[in-house]
């Protein structure tokens, strides 16, 4: 299991990630304020702006402080330290 930073010392399974999108979409809106009142929003932002949303397989939502860009960045850094060692990719064509 990988695990990527989210900001602020929050780390999250990156096996675990369905999709990184930004917060400005007013259904990405309704989607934040629907896992909030199922309780299934976890905030990871510390009181700051939300600039990334994390949907999960679980169904949580986590918000992140971070752009979208940067948290998407290391998740690809952590691809490419898996095919320095030899690890097999999991990617069906080429990220």
């Amino acid at each position: 299991m990988r695990l990527i930073n989210v900001g602020f010392g929050n780390i999250v399974a990156t096996d675990r990630i369905i999709s990184i999108v930004s917060p400005d979409s007013a259904p990405i809106k309704r989607m934040i304020q629907e896992a909030k009142d199922s309780k299934i929003a976890i905030d990871a932002t510390y009181g700051r702006k939300t600039r990334a949303v994390i949907v999960m397989d679980s169904g949580h939502v986590v918000l992140s402080a971070l752009q979208p860009e940067t948290i998407a960045s290391r998740f690809d850094k952590d691809i490419i330290i898996k095919e320095e060692k030899g690890e097999k990719n999991d990617c069906k064509t080429k990220c």
